[in-house]
């Protein structure tokens, strides 16, 4: 397989204040519902023709994926999914529901995608949506997928999409692509990109806080619009760190 072929269109689409939208699609068939509603959702965000949309197929990357978990190096392939994801402005991820949850290999792509880069989604927006065969696992958007992405702490846009069989060509489908999709390229067009400077420790916004990197100030509390604390997960000692410290101080 050509290592172009499981990123469709890698350059992502630049749509003005949408900014550059990727979808990742865990869908399995071809064709597939699951590549439907993603290629739907980034035509609404984008402007652009459904065949337009860049599509990341992680059906054809799944050995790609599974050789990563063992050697800890991503092929060609999977490495340029990543970057796609990671230098996108905004991200549309869709799965379809297996055991009232994402799928494994949608799980797996996120896992080895944050094992290469922990601030790969830091800061991100993430239009979730998923399908199904029924309605009843319309809440694996808020039980499963809005978690996952929130402890990737990417920005997770407020209305996700979920499409069972009988939605199809249903207008409240089309509703809440059109809202979500407005919603995404909203936050997509407003936030600044990770590591830019934009929001630095200073808060002078010239790129030379400790902030201005990418991992930098994770959180900024602000007190009459000055910061007040400020955290930084590379600070972060571990609970067993401290307790061992602890016992050896005793």
């Amino acid at each position: 397989m050509n290592d172009l072929n499981a990123v469709n269109t890698v350059n992502t689409v630049n749509t003005g204040n949408a900014g550059n939208i990727v979808v990742v699609s865990a869908g399995l068939t071809v064709p597939s519902s699951t590549r439907l509603l993603g290629e739907r959702l980034a035509a609404a965000a984008t402007g652009r023709a459904p065949s337009e949309v860049p599509v990341i197929e992680l059906r054809d990357l799944a050995v790609d994926i599974a050789h990563n978990f063992t050697s800890g190096f991503p092929a060609p392939a999977l490495a340029e999914a990543m970057d796609a994801v990671t230098g996108a402005d905004g991200v549309i991820v869709v799965t379809p529901v297996f055991s009232a949850s994402y799928s494994g290999l949608f799980k797996s792509f996120f896992d080895v995608l944050g094992a290469r880069d922990r601030e790969a989604l830091a800061g991100k927006p993430v239009l979730i949506a998923a399908t199904g065969g029924t309605p009843r696992h319309s809440l694996v958007l808020e039980h499963s997928l809005r978690p996952l992405f929130a402890h990737l702490r990417a920005v997770v846009v407020p209305t996700g999409v979920y499409a069972a069989s009988q939605d199809w060509g249903d207008k409240g489908l089309d509703a809440r692509i059109d809202r979500a999709a407005g919603e995404l390229a909203a936050l997509a067009g407003a936030l600044p990109a990770a590591g830019d400077g934009t929001l630095n420790g200073n808060g002078n916004g010239n790129g030379n806080g400790s902030g201005g990197e990418a991992g930098g100030d994770a959180i900024r509390v602000t007190d009459g619009g000055a910061a007040a604390d400020k955290f930084d997960a590379r600070n972060v000692v571990p609970f067993e760190e401290q307790l061992a410290a602890l016992r050896s101080a005793g």
